[in-house]
C-alpha cells in the first residue's frame, strides 16, 4: 500500500468527469473533490473537468455544484475553500457518443487548460457514465492522442458494473486493452475506499494477536454480511438487469472474501496485495451441478414495513416486470480450497429491504478443545471478532470473562472500537480515497482484471445452477432477515447467523 508521498508535488492534475451532470457526480464526486482541495490533498495546480450534454454555461454548472456539496458534504462546508474549489472547476458541453467529432474540441480545450499549468499534468479521467458507453468513450480518447497508450500519467477510472456476465467483461477488457494498459485502469469498487476494508490489512497482519489464529486450526466461521433497508430506490430497470449476483456478489463480497482469505502479500506494495487476492478467489471452490442449490438461497422482497412506514414488494416497483425472477438476497455457503481455510465454510449473505442496513465481517472462532469439562464454561458463547464496515465503523471483540461477585460466573465481555467516535467528521469518504489513490498511482484499492475474471467466473457458477420458478417469489418481507432458508442453511450446520449492533454495544455510539 506504498505510494509515492511527494506525487502531489511533482505533478499537476486535470480531472475530467464524463457524466457531469449526473446524479453519481452531484451525490459523490464534487463533493469528494471539494474536501480533497479544502484538505490540500492534492496539488495547488489542479482543474476539473465536468463533461456533460446538457447546455449550461461554467457559472450555471458551478451553482449548482455549489447546491450539491452544501448537501452532500460530510461536514459543514468552509465558504472559503468551497470557492476556492469551484474556481477551479470548468463544464464542457459534447455529445460524447454520438458526435466522435466533438472530442476534437474537447482536445483542445484540455490542451489549454492544462497550458496553464507549471508542472507536468496527471490526467484523470472519471467515467461516471452509463456502462454502455465505457467502451465507446475509451476508444475516442485513444484515438484523438486523449490518451495514450502506455503513458503512466493518462488514467481512465471506471465504476461498475464492468461486464454484464463473463463474456461481456472479456469484451469490454479486449477494448480497453487496445487503448491502455493494465496500469493505467482503474476500475472502482467503492467498497475498497472503505476505512474499516482497508484496516483489514492492519489488522491481520499488524497484530500478533490475530495473524497467528488466522488459519482452520482456530476459525470455525467465517461471516459476511451486506444487508441494505432500501428497495432498488428508482433504479429498476437497473436492477432487473443485475439482481443481487452482480450487483453485491460479483464485487463488494468477493472483495471483501479475498481480503480475508488471502495470504499475507510479499510487501505492501499494489501488485503483491492484488496478486494474493487473485490467489484466494482462484481457490474458492465453484458450485457443481449435483445437489448445488443446497448451498445457497435466493430470494427477492414482498410488501412489508421499513421503519414503520408501508413499502412495495420489488415487483411491484417502478420498471419491474410484475413476474420478475430477479433476486434480491442470497446467502450461500462456500469454501476456500487453500492450506490456510480449508475446512473453514464461509456464510455470506446480502440483500435489500431487510430489517435494518448493516456490512459486517464476523470471525468466529472454535471453543478450546477442553473447555467443555468445565461446567462453568459449558453455555458460553464462541470468541468472536467483528469487523464493522458500515454504517458503524469500527471493530468488535467479544470475550469470556469472570462477573464481578463472590461467586465464579463467566460472563460474556465485549470490547469494542468505534472509528466514528474517535474520528468523528475527519474520515474520508470511500470516494475521496480512490480519486486521491489514482492520482498517486497506488493501485492496490482498484480491481484487477484477473480478480474481476476469477469473480465472475465463481458467480456464473451460482447463477447457471439455481434458477427459481415463477412462484418462488416473492418469499421474505420487507423488513425482515431475509428468507427462512437463509437460517436453515446454517442451521444444518449447527450454527446460526450472528446479528452485532455496534451502536448499541459502544456507550458512546
Amino acid at each position: 500500500m506504498k505510494t509515492n508521498g511527494n506525487h502531489n508535488n511533482k505533478h499537476a492534475l486535470a480531472f475530467i468527469i464524463f457524466g457531469g451532470t449526473g446524479d453519481l457526480t452531484h451525490r459523490k464526486l464534487l463533493p469528494a473533490l471539494y474536501h480533497l482541495v479544502a484538505e490540500e490533498q492534492l496539488p495547488k495546480e489542479a482543474r476539473f473537468l465536468a463533461i456533460g450534454r446538457r447546455g449550461l454555461s461554467g457559472e450555471e454548472y458551478r451553482a449548482q455544484a455549489y447546491e450539491s456539496i452544501k448537501e452532500h458534504s460530510r461536514t459543514k462546508v468552509d465558504e472559503g475553500h468551497l470557492t476556492r474549489f469551484l474556481n477551479q472547476v470548468q463544464y464542457h458541453q459534447m455529445e460524447f457518443i454520438s458526435e466522435p467529432s466533438s472530442y476534437l474540441g474537447f482536445k483542445q480545450r484540455l490542451e489549454g487548460l492544462e497550458g496553464e499549468f507549471t508542472l507536468p499534468p496527471v490526467r484523470l479521467f472519471f467515467l461516471a457514465v452509463a456502462p454502455e458507453h465505457f467502451s465507446p468513450i475509451v476508444t475516442h480518447l485513444h484515438e484523438n492522442q486523449l490518451v495514450q497508450r502506455g503513458n503512466p500519467d493518462h488514467r481512465v477510472m471506471i465504476e461498475k458494473p464492468f461486464g454484464s456476465d463473463l463474456a461481456s467483461a472479456r469484451m469490454l477488457n479486449a477494448t480497453l486493452s487496445t487503448a491502455l494498459i493494465e496500469h493505467q485502469v482503474y476500475r472502482i469498487d467503492h467498497y475498497l475506499g472503505k476505512e474499516m476494508i482497508r484496516n483489514i490489512l492492519a489488522l491481520r497482519f499488524g497484530n500478533t494477536l490475530f495473524e497467528p489464529l488466522w488459519n482452520h486450526h482456530y476459525i470455525d466461521n467465517i461471516q459476511i454480511t451486506a444487508a441494505e433497508d432500501i428497495g432498488v430506490a428508482g433504479r429498476g430497470a437497473y436492477y432487473e438487469q443485475s439482481g443481487i449476483l452482480k450487483d453485491m456478489l460479483q464485487n463488494h463480497l468477493l472483495q471483501m472474501l479475498a481480503l480475508i482469505t488471502m495470504e499475507p502479500p510479499a510487501d505492501l506494495m499494489p501488485e503483491s496485495i492484488r496478486d494474493e487476492k487473485v490467489k484466494a478467489l482462484r481457490a474458492l471452490r465453484r458450485y457443481e451441478p449435483i445437489g448445488a442449490c443446497e448451498g445457497i438461497a435466493l430470494g427477492q422482497y414482498g410488501a412489508g414495513q421499513i421503519k414503520g412506514k408501508p413499502v412495495p414488494a420489488y415487483r411491484e416497483e417502478e420498471n419491474v416486470n410484475p413476474r420478475s425472477l430477479t433476486p434480491t438476497f442470497i446467502a450461500l455457503r462456500v469454501r476456500v480450497d487453500n492450506f490456510r481455510f480449508g475446512g473453514v465454510p464461509i456464510y455470506i449473505r446480502a440483500g435489500k429491504r431487510m430489517d435494518k442496513r448493516r456490512t459486517q465481517i464476523v470471525i468466529e472462532f472454535k471453543r478450546l478443545p477442553g473447555i467443555n469439562f468445565y461446567e462453568e464454561f459449558k453455555i458460553q458463547p464462541p470468541n468472536l471478532l467483528v469487523i464493522s464496515v458500515q454504517p458503524d465503523e469500527g471493530m468488535y471483540i467479544q470475550i469470556n470473562a469472570k462477573r464481578p461477585g463472590n461467586e465464579f460466573v463467566v460472563d460474556q465481555v465485549e470490547m469494542n472500537y468505534a472509528q466514528s467516535s474517535r474520528f468523528e467528521g475527519n474520515v474520508p469518504e470511500a470516494y475521496e480515497q480512490l480519486i486521491l489513490e489514482a492520482f498517486r498511482a497506488n493501485s492496490s484499492l482498484f480491481t484487477r482484471w484477473d480478480e474481476l475474471e476469477q469473480s465472475w467466473k465463481f458467480v456464473e457458477s451460482v447463477e447457471k445452477i439455481c434458477t427459481p420458478t415463477a412462484d418462488s417469489y416473492p418469499n421474505y418481507a420487507a423488513g425482515t432477515c431475509g428468507p427462512k432458508r437463509a437460517d436453515r442453511l446454517l442451521m444444518e450446520d449447527g450454527r446460526a447467523w450472528h446479528e452485532i449492533d455496534l451502536s448499541r454495544t459502544n456507550p458512546t455510539g
